[in-house]
């Protein structure tokens, strides 16, 4: 059509890709009309953009019940999941190139969504929702991306989607097989069977349970970086080694931050590393040559151990059970603390998190205490999934501390010096433990799994941790 007067085009261009198959073998050449989306003005030619993605803490809970239940994991593939998107804006959009002669100044006015509009990850994902409640799904709500439903007899059908990507599961095979058939009819649908590769997680099933690695990706960063031939680290961070701010010869930032980058997304699968990867993303801005030293020793670490991965094994307990730990004042530049928590499902780890704390904390107490609201924090969303999936959780939540000044804290409301400035953690937690929702068993330090989370540990206790983590190489020689 002719272009309205007072409204601009968005131009688009070609993007050709060529596939491979995993023997290195071209599949197909691929070539797709984008959109160039950042010209789009807010407000006129898009408004909302958000669209959630499936959380990995939520993948790992599903594939510890997964399991424990025996349940078939199934994976689907969305075939240019953005291009069935409703628009609700006017778009209008450049002639595609080589096109021009045919239509001459006619502009597209697009009535879905393409790749490259700022409003496409939104679009389809509100026209994923829409089909899976049309088929009696419900949407979870401590984490969106998550549909379950519920059949007469107690059987479940559990569909967690992250953009394109599908993960069906569940003992209700009837209703998996028919809900696939109407995604098929919506959508168009490729089948990848059990599920073996999400999103660069590489996934293997026995009948002892499920473990998930990412060697292929370790491989191919060694290989990027110029590392394949390095030698090997035992532990990931020098436990003697503090890093500054400042440092003497500053190093690419850019390359800096692309490998910590793919640092980040490899820790989800390696908690191992997820203190040390912390540690080197707070120098993202202005990166040294120690920084990039630190990024190399993790890397050389990795050399050692590329097809360690989580374990998701058969287990009796049904329970939740949290660690948390804190390494008081641990920065060098503002002595600020770092807490750590990990929480276990049915007996295997499922969420972590190492982050520095956003205060200064005057006590170790004070500093376990605020590691303590974080942790409870992750275990009530836990139970809230859990809750979604109508599974039967063990109350109360057991959440395991080495400090007894912070456990004794959260049992006796005394008011002291200690607690003035962490009045709202101490409430917070209080009022849990009140309702029966947590309970506080002490651990010793030596038993305190979040120790591996707050500071760099030498090699035997790094390993006896790493253990306690259910970290497993199924590459490595028996």
């Amino acid at each position: 059509m002719t272009l309205p007067d007072g409204k601009k085009t968005v131009g688009c261009k070609w993007v050709f890709t060529v596939k491979y198959n995993s023997d290195g073998s071209i599949e197909r050449y691929k070539a797709r009309l984008v959109a160039k989306g950042f010209t789009q003005t807010y407000g006129i030619d898009y408004s909302e953009t958000f669209a959630p993605v499936a959380k990995l803490n939520t993948v790992r809970i599903l594939l510890s019940v997964a399991a424990n239940l025996d349940w078939p994991l199934h994976q689907l593939d969305v075939k240019n999941a953005f291009l069935n998107g409703d628009l609700e804006e006017e778009v209008y959009m450049d002639i595609p190139p080589g096109f021009e002669d045919r239509f001459g100044s006619n502009v597209c006015k697009l009535n879905r969504s393409l790749y490259g509009l700022k409003q496409s990850p939104r679009a389809w994902f509100e026209k994923f929702t829409q089909s899976m409640k049309k088929q009696g799904y419900v949407q979870g709500q401590a984490d969106h991306t998550l549909f379950t439903k519920f059949s007469q007899d107690g059987k479940v059908a559990v569909l967690i989607v992250y953009v394109d990507d599908i993960v069906l599961t569940g003992n209700d095979t009837v209703e998996m097989g028919r809900v696939k058939e109407k995604l098929a009819a919506d959508f168009e649908i490729k089948d990848l069977g059990s599920m073996r590769y999400f999103l660069g997680m590489e996934v293997a099933r026995s009948k002892d349970g499920i473990v998930v690695s990412q060697q292929k990706y370790i491989i191919d960063l060694l290989k990027e970086t110029g590392m394949s031939g390095c030698r090997p680290a035992d532990t990931p961070m020098d436990p003697n080694a503090k890093l500054w701010e400042k440092g003497n010869v500053p190093v690419d930032t850019g390359r800096y931050q692309r490998l910590v980058g793919k640092l980040i997304y490899l820790s989800h699968t390696r908690p191992d590393i997820a203190f040390s990867v912390s540690v080197v993303s707070q120098f993202m801005h202005s990166p040294f040559e120690e920084h990039l030293e630190a990024v190399y020793r993790i890397l050389r670490y990795l050399k050692a151990t590329p097809g360690k991965g989580l374990f998701f094994r058969k287990t009796n307990e049904r329970n939740v059970s949290i660690f948390t730990d804190a390494d008081w004042a641990g920065s060098i530049t503002d002595r600020r603390s770092t807490s750590g928590y990990c929480a276990y499902v049915w007996g295997n780890l499922v969420t972590w998190r190492s982050k520095k704390q956003g205060v200064v904390a005057r006590s170790s107490a004070e500093a376990e205490f605020r590691a303590m609201a974080q942790g409870i924090c992750e275990g009530l969303w836990i139970h809230r999934v859990l809750e979604e999936l109508k599974m039967k959780i063990e109350l109360p939540l057991k959440l395991y501390s080495d400090s007894k000044a912070a456990i004794s804290i959260a049992h006796n409301p005394v008011q002291h010096d200690r607690t003035k400035h962490i009045e709202i953690d101490r409430h917070f937690i209080k009022e849990k433990l009140d309702a029966g929702i947590i309970c506080l068993p002490f651990v010793t330090s030596s038993q305190q799994t979040a120790d591996i989370l707050t500071k760099s540990l030498a090699r035997p206790t790094f390993e006896h941790l790493i253990g306690k983590l259910g970290m497993t190489d199924i590459y490595a020689p028996t």
